[in-house]
């Protein structure tokens, strides 16, 4: 089984970004809702396209494509 088999890129859908099966749902929109929305059933509620399994490999996708580079913030 493919790690990302709910992922998909078609560069005529949402300017080739990360997808969720094809959906216009990007990988980028799961992980913000993610953040908005911690309880999961609320989540779902909103998103009620996504499963679980959609918001795993999301959020495993994500981690995946970022770099181990340091980023400076300021302080509160």
């Amino acid at each position: 089984m493919n790690r990302f088999d709910r992922i998909t890129i078609n560069p005529a859908l949402v300017n080739g970004q990360p997808c969720i099966r094809g959906m216009r749902l990007t990988v980028k929109r799961v992980v913000e809702a993610v953040a908005l929305y911690p309880n999961r059933e609320d989540l779902f509620l909103e998103y009620p396209e996504l499963d679980a399994e959609d918001v795993r490999q999301a959020l495993d996708f994500a981690a995946c494509n970022l770099d181990d580079s340091v980023i400076q913030l300021e302080a509160a």
